[in-house]
């Protein structure tokens, strides 16, 4: 099993998560770190905390590092037109020199939405605008020049120049399980797919439902790699087993997702007390 960190850019400082990110960067066994994509402290009954944005706090992290591959879980197709997200997606894996992973999801918090005025839309909306997202990003960032006609988005002789170092694009981490769209969108695009905070009961649920989309798309299910956020509230044998569950499953990824306080402390015992998995 392979392993991966989550340190959510919010209720928290920079430094912060840049002592996380660079004693991660020196332990072998974490092989990516990722971020989130909100605006504020969601996750908090405080929503005026700080909240760092999570791409740029990307960014930072990218020059701040050397070995670990990095992305958000997920981000938001809605808060940003997919041909810029593509050109950002783009530059960061260039900077990065080829370590992005291109996490995107659906959208769904309707507070934030709503008080930026950006339009998060009905349910099926969100996955309709979500597969033509997806689609945008994928030709942008693979071909010389796209042209695409959709209800949401157009592109007419676009580019996305400079190309991004990983080819034919960054890999793609779709987050969620929407049965009818969301897991049938990641049969058609994904190269990892993302389980968020469950029971392994639902994460196999959605595997299924995933690779009975992959069998209607003619995809081969072994070309995504199936990943899993796995909560560490400081009990190191219990997010050890909580892992294994996964794994067990057919996670090939555990990605503990950390709480704030950060602290640099936990990363050795906790990659000791993952590493039996690896």
């Amino acid at each position: 099993m392979r392993f991966g960190l989550k340190t959510s850019p919010q209720d928290t400082t920079w430094d912060a998560i840049l002592g996380v990110w660079r004693a991660a960067d020196d332990i072998e066994l974490f092989e990516s770190g990722w971020t989130s994509d909100h605006f504020g402290a969601i996750h908090h009954a405080d929503l005026a905390g700080p909240c760092l944005e999570g791409w740029m706090t990307l960014a930072a992290l990218a020059a701040a590092t050397r070995r670990l591959r990095m992305g958000t879980l997920v981000t938001g197709v809605h808060y940003r037109h997919p041909a810029v997200l593509a050109n950002m997606a783009a530059t960061l894996d260039i900077v990065s020199d080829g370590r992005l992973e291109l996490g995107l999801g659906a959208g769904w918090n309707e507070q934030e939405s709503g008080a930026y005025g950006i339009e998060l839309g009905s349910p099926g909306q969100r996955s309709e605008r979500f597969e033509e997202a997806c689609e945008v990003i994928t030709g942008l960032l693979s071909r010389p020049v796209s042209t695409f006609t959709g209800r949401y988005y157009q592109l007419a002789g676009a580019r996305c120049n400079p190309r991004p170092v990983q080819r034919p694009h960054p890999p793609i981490c779709i987050g969620g399980s929407g049965e009818k769209r969301t897991l049938r969108t990641a049969a058609r695009f994904a190269q990892q797919w993302n389980f968020d905070t469950g029971t392994v009961a639902q994460f196999r649920q959605a595997r299924d439902v995933l690779h009975r989309h992959c069998a209607e798309v003619g995809r081969d299910p072994g070309e995504i790699m199936l990943s899993s956020q796995v909560r560490f509230t400081g009990d190191l044998a219990a997010t050890a087993a909580a892992a294994a569950a996964f794994g067990a499953a057919g996670a090939g990824l555990a990605i503990i997702y950390l709480s704030s306080p950060y602290s640099p402390a936990v990363l050795e015992p906790l990659a000791e007390a993952l590493a039996g998995l690896a």
